[in-house]
């Protein structure tokens, strides 16, 4: 009997045809440990926290034993990277279980993340190494206690084998979680091949598990495209609307559910640069912060592209020009998302006309000088009589921070909104605490060292971003000199 009853080992995903995945067996990791897991997946997936002390579930979650009747899978998909076509690509380094229904009645799919060499692996070794696995497990439980779609991570299991990267690293295996790791590239690696009847069965396997709403409508492949869109526009609105960079947009990690998929070089921001990037292979800028919403019409488009055969399979004229029109809807989507957060974030009921430049003029203020989560976390905690000092002391140009504080307190009164009311809503929106580069630094040297503590001190700060913490105000502050030019990228 499997240590973890529970894992259904035959999968959705692995009733579908051989075309769309390869059988593949882990390879094991010598004598590995628990690092960390999270009690809030746990708990979402009913697995009894005591589980994490039985090696045998560490053995399942490291990849070193399959679960009776268990039979791993690695994904086949291909997909634009840094704007450039790859026929194909597909889970180099992880391997999907089985699933789980969880304690919210879902069906949750189990993968494994630095598992070992699969057919996709190309030059790679299909293995992750312990500094990426703490970024990917904090970031990924950060964001969803920010309220934003994103993959979860239950766990990490480490060991002592090395793994080379720009130097020798440890191996590490992060337990991945979703009700769908599928995503554009999926469709690309079929369109791009001219098999179209597999293209089909994709998009219907997707509408019946997660979209099926569509199958109302007159072309049920319209709307899925429509509410791709959708989703995809809120959810780039809400990484501008915190802060969070992704650093490397390909239309491969891009969720066909509009998650948040493959962190790699993330970074929240610390001072506000419009044009921050966070991955230092990204020589051009192309996935920079402000990038972001372009860069989701970009990936779109390329889905829109790949779905064109089932739009409508008499008429690509027509097709590509009802894809067109769905696309046009992106920008105003994305607009629409962005602009109610941030009237939310400025404390506003609702975004009206003229709040653009409002919000345009602040930021223009805060460009390379201003800590976008401490200003916001400060103006929330503002009295509308009290002087404004606190606040304009973190501008450089003071006189023009006054001239726009003015302007807000005016715009403020519009709403007449009760300032405790007020203030209530904007420190729930805005938050305290955000996962630092250093911060996440300081953690994986620990880890580095033996000392796996500061992870999990950290995953549990950032359970609760909204909320004061004074145990934790230095994690609230600025980063050091030290730490505002860390390098990262993609190497993994």
């Amino acid at each position: 009997m499997s240590i973890l009853p529970q894992l259904n080992t035959q999968t959705r995903v692995g009733r579908l045809p051989d075309d769309f995945y390869r059988r593949v067996s882990p390879q094991a990791l010598n004598n590995p440990y628990l690092v960390a897991f999270s009690p809030v997946v746990a708990e979402l997936l009913d697995i009894d926290p005591l589980l994490f002390q039985n090696q045998q579930l560490i053995d399942l979650l490291s990849g070193s034993a399959v679960a009776p009747g268990g039979n791993p899978l690695a994904m086949i998909y291909a997909g634009h990277q840094f704007g450039h076509f790859v026929p194909q690509l597909g889970d180099g380094r992880a391997l999907m279980i089985g699933e789980i229904t969880g304690a919210d009645g879902m069906d949750w799919e189990i993968q494994l993340k630095g598992s070992g060499l699969t057919p996709f692996s190309r030059m790679g070794d299909g293995r992750a190494v312990l500094r990426s696995t703490i970024r990917e497990y904090l970031c990924s439980e950060a964001i969803a206690a920010l309220d934003i779609p994103t993959t979860r991570a239950l766990c990490i299991t480490g060991s002592k084998d090395e793994v080379y990267r720009e130097r020798v690293e440890t191996a590490a295996v992060l337990t991945r979680v979703a009700p769908s790791h599928l995503r554009f590239g999926n469709f690309e690696v079929f369109f791009y091949r001219q098999q179209y009847a597999q293209l089909k069965i994709l998009a219907d396997f997707i509408i019946e598990q997660f979209y099926p709403a569509c199958l109302a409508a007159e072309n049920p492949y319209l709307e899925l495209l429509r509410q791709v869109i959708e989703r995809t526009a809120k959810l780039v609105a809400q990484w501008q609307l915190v802060g969070f960079t992704h650093g490397v947009l390909n239309s491969d990690n891009m969720s066909i559910l509009g998650l948040t998929i493959d962190y790699g070089p993330y970074g929240f921001l610390d001072t506000y640069q419009s044009a921050f990037v966070c991955n230092h292979s990204d020589e051009q800028g192309r996935y920079a912060y402000d990038q972001q919403p372009r860069i989701g019409l970009f990936n779109l488009s390329c889905l829109a592209q790949a779905m064109l055969p089932l739009i409508d399979d008499h008429n690509g004229e027509l097709a590509a020009e009802q894809a067109k029109q769905l696309l046009a809807d992106y920008q105003p989507a994305y607009q629409a998302h962005y602009y109610q957060g941030m009237a939310a974030k400025l404390g506003l009921q609702a975004f009206h006309q003229g709040d653009e430049e409002l919000i345009s003029t602040l930021f223009a203020l805060m460009e390379k000088s201003v800590d976008f989560t401490i200003f916001f976390r400060c103006l929330s905690e503002f009295d509308e009589t009290a002087d404004d000092s606190k606040l304009r002391d973190l501008f450089i140009d003071r006189e023009g921070f006054a001239r726009w504080y003015q302007n807000y307190k005016d715009r403020l009164d519009v709403d007449a909104l009760p300032e405790e009311s007020r203030r209530r809503k904007m420190l729930s929106i805005n938050p305290k605490y955000i996962l630092r580069n250093y911060l996440v630094q300081q953690a994986i040297e620990r880890a580095e060292a033996g000392d796996f503590r500061e992870v999990e001190s950290l995953h549990d700060l950032l359970q609760k971003p909204f909320d004061e913490q004074p145990d934790f105000e230095d994690y609230a502050a600025e980063p050091p000199d030290w730490a505002r030019h860390l390098d990262l990228s993609c190497s993994s």
